[in-house]
């Protein structure tokens, strides 16, 4: 007597799978089975007949399912007892694209309902060819409509008998067609090709971010920039640069942001009495130390972008740099008064005093400056959040100032109009470079009471951005330039004194009064000595004074008249024929046939 038990073989891997996703013996004769049923087909009734054969046939299948193991009455059980099939994981990006899939599909079955709605059965039968919606060319050339190719038509139009081509148009209002000749003359080109509608990206593939570089040849400074960068340790093997090549590589580390700690040595020696760095971003408060302990021979020092400097800094340089007289830094925020105070006095030689962007910087520090360092003809304080009318008192004591610029205050008002004329009263007379651009307490009379009486030597005038001059005060200013009598001096002084020269920089800019008096008016005074002008946001001047540039100006290398409307190509055409020294003209507004910036 036989024992049943459980016991099985392995199984194979391709068993083990079929299994997991539902594919049994019994499912497989299951639908076998339901192929094999015919179909009911209309005839004669002999259901009793056939129930009876179909019955015979399920009771053969069942014995014979049986023999092999398994029961045809039990399907429903055997499937209930089978495990549920393993459902694989998309990724995101394909379910992006079933999903794009999916609506293309959706699409497609919309528009075919929508043109069986319209009876148009023939196009509905074209989009039934599996064709995409979306990539379909037109369906201009199978209109069915149109007479045969190799017939005979009359025109629409020109009632003259043409031959029927694929290139044929229908005319416009129809009924008819239109011959090649009056399709090109109603604006449609019968030749030209349908277009390929644009295909659509899926959400996966605009996701997918596409990289490219431009491979360019490196140009000699930069191959040289990176030699030496990356062989820094052995660059006294260069031997004698020379002055001027070293500071066009300093302009070349600067544009690419390439100084750092170690190859700013490059710029260092003993005996050096000049620095520059335009850039000097990478450099950390121990790396300005050592700047100053390499180069003790340092009379000129200038450093841009110096954000990183602190009150360490300026303390190491009160002792290491003893013949500092040239001082020029760009963005010293960290620097505090007693640093500065201690700087100050450390430094009473000190000629040129140039700072930007430093907003400790108060009164206290430049009283101190004015009584340590009276030889002093070079004074920026440029961008200083704190200053006041009493910063200017401390800068009339500068008796032998000639560049003075005191532009954009903190606060744009910070600066009364009866102090600057006090202190240009004071330091005007030995001027030759003023700046006080965004000062907007400047008007027609600080021209007339602070420039006009007291300005021998002045070369570049700056005045950016004081909206309260006029184009009448500006006129005047310049027509009468040297012959009003200063308030403190007799009239036989003033007639003994020697005029202002004509200038040879100017800048007006952002004052949008100025117009065509004003530009005429110093075109006359200074018009043959001007190598740099701006004139930009001069909106309202006319063509007939901007001609004038062109007529006086022989001398210009620098011209700026963005924003004023009535330049066109040919005021454009003539500066460029007449300034033949011209090297930079700006112009904001793209001018038609000249590549203007």
């Amino acid at each position: 007597m036989s024992r049943r038990n459980n016991v099985r073989g392995p199984t194979s891997a391709l068993t083990e799978f079929l299994r997991e996703s539902g594919i049994t013996p019994t499912t497989i004769a299951r639908r076998a089975r339901t192929r094999e049923v015919p179909q009911p087909v209309a005839g004669p009734s002999n259901s009793g007949q056939d129930a009876e054969e179909e019955n015979a046939e399920e009771d053969g299948d069942a014995e014979q399912n049986n023999n092999e193991g398994y029961s045809s009455d039990k399907l429903d059980e055997d499937e209930d007892e089978q495990p549920a099939p393993k459902k694989r994981k998309l990724s995101k990006a394909a379910e992006a694209k079933l999903k794009a899939k999916e609506k293309e599909k959706a699409k497609g079955k919309a528009k075919a309902k929508g043109k069986g709605k319209k009876g148009d059965d023939d196009d509905y039968e074209d989009d039934s060819d599996g064709e995409d919606a979306y990539t379909a060319l037109s369906k201009m050339w199978k209109d069915s409509a149109k007479p045969p190719v190799g017939s005979f038509e009359d025109c629409a139009r020109c009632k003259k008998k043409f031959t029927v081509t694929k290139y044929t148009l229908a005319a416009n209002p129809p009924p008819g067609f239109l011959c090649h000749v009056c399709a090109k003359a109603s604006g449609a080109d019968p030749f030209k090709k349908p277009a390929a509608p644009r295909k659509r990206k899926l959400p996966g593939d605009k996701r997918t971010v596409v990289h490219f570089e431009e491979r360019r040849f490196p140009s000699l400074a930069s191959i040289c920039i990176q030699l030496i960068t990356r062989h820094i340790d052995d660059v006294e093997a260069l031997g004698d640069i020379g002055g001027l090549n070293m500071d066009e590589i300093s302009k070349s580390l600067a544009r690419n942001r390439s100084l750092t700690q170690e190859n700013v040595q490059l710029f260092y020696d003993a005996v050096n009495p000049k620095l520059t760095l335009y850039d000097a971003t990478g450099l950390t408060p121990p790396a300005y130390g050592t700047l100053a302990l390499l180069n003790p021979g340092l009379t000129h020092l200038r450093l841009d972008f110096c954000g990183r400097m602190d009150c360490t800094v300026m303390e190491a340089w009160s002792t290491a740099l003893p013949n500092l007289k040239h001082l020029e830094l760009l963005g010293p925020f960290l620097v505090r008064v007693p640093a500065w105070l201690n700087f100050i006095k450390a430094h009473r030689k000190l000629e040129g005093f140039l700072i930007t962007q430093s907003p400790r910087f108060d009164l206290e520090c430049m009283k101190a400056l004015a009584d340590n360092c009276q030889n002093l003809t070079e004074l920026r304080l440029k961008e200083i959040g704190l200053m006041s009318d009493e910063f200017l008192e401390q800068v009339q004591r500068f008796e032998n100032l000639e560049h003075l610029d005191i532009s954009y205050p903190g606060k744009p008002d910070a600066l009364s109009e009866p102090a600057l004329i006090d202190l240009m009263a004071a330091v005007c007379g030995g001027l030759t470079h003023l700046d006080l651009s965004n000062n907007l307490n400047i008007s027609d009379g600080f021209l007339l009471q602070g420039i006009n009486p007291y300005a021998k030597n002045l070369s570049t005038l700056i005045l950016s951005n004081t909206p309260d001059l006029t184009d009448a005060g500006v006129a005047e200013f310049f027509d009468n330039w040297g012959t009003i009598i200063p308030p403190k001096r007799s009239k036989k002084a003033a007639q003994a004194a020697d005029a202002n020269p004509p200038l040879m920089e100017l800048d007006l800019s952002r004052n949008h009064e100025l117009s065509s008096k004003a530009l005429e008016a110093l075109l006359k005074h200074s018009g043959q000595t001007l190598t740099q002008l701006s004139i930009n946001g001069w909106r309202t001047v006319s063509q007939d004074a901007l001609k004038l540039v062109a007529k006086r100006c022989e001398e210009l290398t620098r011209l700026d008249i963005g924003w004023c409307r009535e330049v066109d190509d040919w005021i454009v055409q003539d500066l460029m024929e007449k300034c033949e020294k011209m090297r930079d003209l700006k112009r904001n507004v793209a001018i038609q046939g000249i590549a203007v910036m």
